[in-house]
């Protein structure tokens, strides 16, 4: 029996995250809000909370943020195997779809109809990033510490160019710097973001 629930627990992995491979279209960052979508709100595999950290790891590691969230995820799930499914749901359709396109594209890359659709998808994919970013800022923005890092981060990435494993590694070490120093604010900031849930 425990076999079985485990079998199933690792379909229903890898048929929810090839369903996201599938049908998120721009990259890792587009497939932010489908992740928290599936896995937060319908299966309630993870919270709020912890996703936004599963991002904020997955985006300071080598690789594409959509593979190293569906690792993690699926690790937390059901251990390696769990690991092992996800990543394979969420990479296949990708793969399968890329091996097609790079088969046909050449011949019809120049088409009016394709780079109308291209037109078409690149201002929706726009539109999901900013809906992930608007979600994941109402569970780790709670105070105005979070929002000044929050600023600090975004203007030092477009600006200045520092790369995103920097920002979230000086956000890590502010994080420490303010529990260190105002252990106090930092359990009120906590409260504050356990009661966004």
């Amino acid at each position: 029996m425990k076999k079985n629930n485990q079998f199933k627990l690792l379909m229903e992995l890898f048929f929810t995250f090839f369903k996201i491979g599938s049908f998120t279209f721009g990259g890792g960052y587009a497939m932010i809000p489908l992740i928290e979508r599936e896995v937060v709100e319908k299966k309630r595999w993870v919270s709020e909370e912890e996703v936004v950290d599963v991002f904020a790891v997955a985006q300071s590691m080598p690789g594409a943020i959509a593979i190293n969230s569906s690792t993690f995820i699926g690790y937390k799930i059901a251990g390696k195997r769990g690991a092992v499914v996800a990543t394979l749901g969420v990479v296949l359709p990708s793969f399968f779809i890329i091996a097609l396109i790079a088969i046909f594209y050449s011949k019809f890359q120049d088409a009016a109809a394709v780079k109308a659709v291209f037109s078409g998808i690149r201002p929706a994919i726009v539109s999901l990033i900013a809906v992930a970013a608007i979600r994941i800022s109402k569970t780790s923005i709670v105070d105005w510490t979070g929002l000044i890092l929050a600023i600090l981060s975004s203007f030092s990435v477009v600006f200045f160019d520092v790369h995103a494993a920097f920002a979230i590694l000086g956000g890590a070490t502010a994080g420490l710097a303010i529990f260190i120093m105002f252990p106090k604010k930092t359990e009120k900031i906590l409260s504050n973001g356990g009661n966004k849930n």
